[in-house]
């Protein structure tokens, strides 16, 4: 009896190992809740095309659109807890969706934060021969033609929504508001087609359209001069205090199991370190960014609870709707 015990302890800790070793046995699912040709789409496959050499594996991008990222949500959040789904979160699945009660029941407790590998300020992106040569003549002319520049955000309540209302509040100016749910791939095609007099978004998002000489960018909301673009100043030297941006965290189903947790995330820190990622990185003007798994949840709560506080006050102000 002894000897059976024994043989079946030895078999399941060799089957357990067994299993770790050959995980994944199959192809990783990885959700991008935005549209194909954005700058959170274009992260996430150049990192997952890298990730996959580490963890041996392949790892597809299905691009879900729709509801501020809550379609790609519902699907993880559906999804069985294997370690083979896997989304990419931005600024509105870690704070709009929840603010706002968007997907019931949802928080971020429903996942398991792998890593973040990203993060950048907004900014305020115009076309090449747009009249406003730099932020101060864009503010001076928005003071002398209130509600009639347009604006380019992303959803109305999103972040770069925030971003223009806090704006609007510090330097006295009304914008012509104009959303274009899906990420910044509309933005883009906004900008260039005239819809729009100015989008706000990362400069990372717009970087091809600004490296083709099509677009610049007037200003970053932050306190940080980019290293990737010596040529936009941060707000916080023109008089104004907004810090806001977006992210990429890199999650999975909660209860996904810890071995599989640790394999995503020691292969995805391989794929960030690597030369080639880092040199992609100041190529296309985003800024890495990488906390662990052990590290992000909290900083993710914490990030949550400040922007919460902060739209609370705008919603009291009467400057922002929920």
């Amino acid at each position: 009896m002894r000897k059976s015990i024994l043989s079946l302890g030895l078999v399941a800790l060799i089957t357990g190992t067994a299993a770790h070793a050959d995980y994944p046995e199959r192809d990783i699912r990885m959700i991008v809740p935005w549209g194909a040709g954005g700058g959170t789409d274009g992260i996430v496959r150049k990192i997952s095309n890298l990730a996959e050499d580490a963890l041996g594996g392949t790892i597809y991008v299905e691009n879900i659109e729709g509801g501020m990222s809550a379609n790609g949500l519902v699907q993880v959040l559906g999804a069985k807890p294997d370690g083979y789904t896997m989304v990419a979160l931005t600024y509105d699945s870690v704070v709009t969706i929840p603010w706002q009660g968007m997907l019931a029941g949802y928080d971020i407790d429903k996942l398991d934060l792998i890593a973040r590998i990203t993060s950048e300020p907004d900014s305020i992106v115009v076309p090449d021969d747009s009249p406003y040569a730099n932020f101060e003549e864009l503010i001076a002319a928005a003071k002398e033609a209130p509600g009639e520049i347009r604006a380019g955000i992303q959803n109305m309540g999103s972040r770069t929504h925030l971003t223009l209302l806090q704006l609007q509040d510090q330097a006295g100016v009304e914008f012509k508001v104009v959303s274009y749910p899906g990420g910044a791939a509309p933005q883009k095609e906004a900008l260039l087609n005239g819809e729009v007099d100015f989008a706000l978004t990362s400069l990372g998002d717009f970087e091809s359209l600004i490296s083709a000489g099509s677009a610049r960018g007037l200003v970053e909301f932050t306190d940080v001069q980019s290293e990737s673009f010596p040529d936009v100043p941060p707000v916080t030297e023109l008089g104004h205090d907004i810090q806001m941006g977006s992210f990429v965290i890199l999650a999975a189903p909660a209860n996904t199991p810890d071995e599989a947790v640790e394999a995503l995330e020691q292969a995805y820190q391989q794929a960030y370190d690597s030369e080639e990622f880092q040199n992609w990185l100041v190529d296309v003007g985003v800024t890495p960014n990488w906390l662990g798994h052990g590290e992000v949840t909290d900083w993710a709560q914490q990030s949550q609870q400040d922007l919460f506080a902060r739209m609370d006050e705008l919603k009291e102000a009467g400057l922002l709707g929920q």
